[in-house]
Parts: structure tokens; sequence; C-alpha cells
């Protein structure tokens, strides 16, 4: 691994970081709401860090391949480089006074998880608003793709960038060039962006609220500027927006590519998705019916309870009803699709729906190999065989989040939170999704759990957002080795 070359392209995305805090400085300006002088000096500071990690690397005009341990370094120390820089812009307003919660935040936004440690949210300046929310966008399809999209001298080495950084078990290179690629997916979500903020506009919403809330869907984020998250939006015309833009970010955007490259029938031949949709009918229903005696309209209980199911399972966050207060089964509903959550290709968190629909056609061989010891049974998606190194590796997936889970639940536990938040908290974050129960519910935040309980919490979203083993490379003593 080759340290100043890694540094200097690090040093590439925190200066578009602080570059993209210009955008929030003309918000605050916009608004004159005190905001933008603090966002002003955060961007210079950023952009000077950015230019001086780039131009320590000596050789940064040399075209070198990168290797596949330098593109999971770059991967690993650029998510969190971003992360810290993010926070800055919170430090210095004095929003978010303390580091560990700062930087929280910051990398809540960027991993697109949405979890929050304000209590007041709607007391804060507009420009800082609006830069917690674009931390979404940013991060949702993805710091590194878009570099491999805009940097031309990342495209040699733009392969290892993009293995290490996209979610899910497969890549979907639309074009023989990675770069080609990461600016068509680009374009997608761009377009995308651009119907939802249309479309939020249309229905009531100001341009600042449309803009966060487009932020917020489009990642799957769930960053809202208004303490009670879509709730406070009584037009059922705006949930079922969002409900519709969540659930169109929650699929594959190579699937959307394709459909508006005149091929839409792509959409009904993918296995995942036709799962993606079933899970989604399934758990609406049976929270329906959990409901049925809630006093509420027939069309309010079934808004509610699809917009809460797609909200989690695309590990969206957003919110319309305190699903605290409903039964312990719709609640274990709820979990259970936290793990689950969106397609591979997404913007979506979680394990991806593909690895669990893999995983039960694993079981399900495994059983006939019980009846049957001497047949021979081939896994299948979509057509084609899967390779026995991807169940593998599901597995392997699989099993190290199950154990970070109770590594990490178990340190809240050491720290005096109690169970339940302890667990749906670092569940919440390994997954991406925002909410959970207990002290961290819909209508909480995250502000009751102690400063080194944040920053386990912090590194559980980064190591989510990058599927675990992107980061846990970077521990091994042989990725350090030329």
């Amino acid at each position: 691994m080759r340290i100043r070359r890694i540094a200097s392209l690090v040093g590439v995305v925190i200066f578009f970081m602080g570059a993209s805090m210009l955008l929030a400085t003309a918000v605050g300006v916009w608004f004159d709401d005190g905001s933008a002088n603090r966002l002003f000096l955060s961007s210079i500071i950023s952009m000077a860090l950015g230019a001086a990690l780039f131009f320590s690397n000596p050789k940064r005009g040399a075209v070198e391949e990168l290797s596949l341990k330098d593109g999971f370094g770059i991967v690993g120390f650029s998510w969190f480089g971003a992360s810290l820089i993010g926070a800055i812009p919170f430090l210095l307003s004095g929003t978010i006074p303390h580091f560990a919660y700062a930087f929280f935040e910051s990398a809540s936004g960027l991993t697109t998880t949405g979890s929050t440690i304000l209590a007041d949210i709607e007391s804060l300046p507009k420009g800082i608003l609006f830069w917690r929310s674009f931390l979404h966008w940013l991060g949702g399809m993805g710091i590194i793709v878009l570099s491999v999209a805009i940097l031309p001298f990342l495209g040699l080495g733009g392969m290892q960038l993009y293995k290490a950084e996209s979610p899910g078990p497969t890549k979907d290179k639309l074009r023989p060039r990675i770069q080609q690629t990461a600016k068509l997916l680009w374009g997608v979500y761009i377009l995308i962006s651009l119907l939802c903020f249309v479309l939020l506009m249309t229905f009531g919403m100001s341009w600042f609220d449309a803009a966060c809330h487009t932020f917020g869907t489009v990642a799957t984020g769930g960053f809202s500027p208004y303490n009670a998250s879509i709730g406070h939006f009584s037009s059922p015309s705006i949930h079922y927006i969002i409900i519709f833009f969540m659930f169109v970010s929650g699929v594959s955007f190579a699937l959307h590519y394709r459909a508006l490259i005149g091929r839409p029938q792509a959409y009904f031949r993918q296995a995942e998705l036709r799962f993606f949709v079933t899970l989604i009918a399934l758990a609406t229903t049976a929270i329906y019916l959990t409901r049925l005696n809630d006093g509420m309209t027939t069309e309010q209980n079934f808004r509610d309870s699809l917009f809460q199911v797609v909200s989690i399972i695309t590990t969206t966050g957003y919110g319309t009803n305190d699903f605290e207060l409903w039964t312990p089964f719709a609640q274990m509903i709820i979990l259970g699709l936290m793990v689950v959550g969106g397609c591979a290709g997404s913007t979506g968190g979680g394990l991806k729906v593909v690895r669990i629909l893999l995983l039960f056609k694993y079981l399900k061989v495994l059983l006939n190999q019980q009846l049957h010891p001497s047949g021979v049974f081939v896994i299948k998606l979509d057509g084609a065989r899967v390779k026995r190194e991807v169940i593998q590796n599901i597995l392997g997936l699989f099993l190290v989040f199950i154990m970070l889970h109770m590594a990490a639940s178990a340190f809240l536990a050491f720290l005096d939170v109690d169970i339940l938040t302890a667990v749906t908290a670092t569940l919440t974050c390994l997954g991406n999704v925002g909410p959970g129960l207990g002290e961290i519910g819909p209508t909480e935040n995250f502000l009751s759990i102690p400063a080194p309980g944040i920053l386990v919490l912090t590194l559980c979203m980064i190591m989510g957002r990058l599927e675990i083993f992107s980061v846990l490379i970077l521990f091994l003593p042989q990725t350090w080795r030329r």
C-alpha cells in the first residue's frame, strides 16, 4: 500500500467536500441566518487541507495503476476523512460543540444512516440544515464513485475503487470503462433527484424543504429539517411521492438506466426486485392488519404502514408515525426489515435483498441434500449459476455482521445503555437505517448515548456503508506491506 499516493487521492475527496460547502454557504446567505460565515470558513479550511494532502505526493502527476490494496485504502480513509471534514461546520457554528457527536452526525449523513443526536432540529440555521441533508446526497451514490466519474486521473485505478466501495455482491458494469459506468449511474441519480424535487415543490413544499427531503429520499438517508420528519406534512400526496421515490432509490440504479434506454423489461426479469416487492407487500399487509383497531381510516392505516415499511427496508428512516406505539409483532417486522435493506446497486443499506434471497436458496439446497445425500444441486439467480465463492462471501458477511452487532451491543451495555437501546442502536447503525427502539426511537435521538458509545456507533455506520470487509481489511498487517 502506497501511503503517499493514498493520502494524495484522499486529499482530492476532502477538497471536493470543502467545495461542496460553498453551496450550503450560498443557502446561508440566502436566508441570512448567520451560518454563511462559518460555512465559508469550513470550506476554506477543508479545501486547504485537501490541497495540502494532494500536493504532499511528489508523484501526483504520474499515471499509476492502483492496486486492490490501494483501492481499499483510498475508500476507507476517504470515508473517514470525509466524515471528519463534514463535521467542521457543526463544530465551528456551535451547533454541535462536542467532537464525537459532530463526527457522528456527519458520518450519519454521509453513510445515509439518518441517526441524529439533535433534539431540536428546527432551531438550527437553514445553512447548517442544508449541509446536513446535502451530506446524504453526496454519500448516497458514493464519494468514490463520484470521484471516478469526474476525475480522469482516477480512471486507470477506477475498478479497484469501485470494487471496494460499491454495495452488493455483484458489480453491474454498464460500460467497459468503469469511469463511464460511474458517470451513467450519477446521471440517473441526478435525474431521479430532479424529478423528486419538482414533484415535492408541485405538491406544496418550499424549494428548501423540497431540496432537503429530496436529498434524504433519493439517497435513502432520512435527515429532515423538521422534528416530526415527514409527519410534519399532513398532505397524503407528499407521503405517496416520498414512498415512491424511496422505493425507486431502493432498487438498483443499473435497472433504472436500462429502463431509461428502452429496456423496461429488465425490471420484471430480476429475481431480487420481485423478492423486494414481495417482502414489502407481505410486511405492509401484516402491519396493516395489526393496526385495524387503532381508530384510523383504511387509507391512513395503509399509507402509514406502507410508508414505514418502505422507509425501513430501503434504510431511509423517515417516519410519519411512531412505530414504538405499534404492537410488538409489528416492531419485530420493522427490526427484520432493518437487516434486509435495499437492493444491490441501490443507495439503500442493510445486508441487501439479493443476499437474503440467496441465503434462502442456499437453505433449500441444504435441506435437499439432507434428503438426497448423493444429489447435486445448483443455486441459480436470474438463470445464471451462482458461484460457491459468492455464497461463501455472503455467509462470511452475515457471520461478521452478527459478531460485530454482538460486540458493539455489549460495549454499549457496558456503558450502562439499556439492552433494547443498545441492540437496536447497533443494528440501525450497521444497517444504515436511522431510528431504533427504546431511547433512540423515531421520536427520540442518540444524545443519551455516552461519547465512547457514539464513536463505536460511528464506526459501525461507516463499516455498514462499506459492507464491513472494506474496513476490516485495513486492520490486517498484510494490507500495509508493499
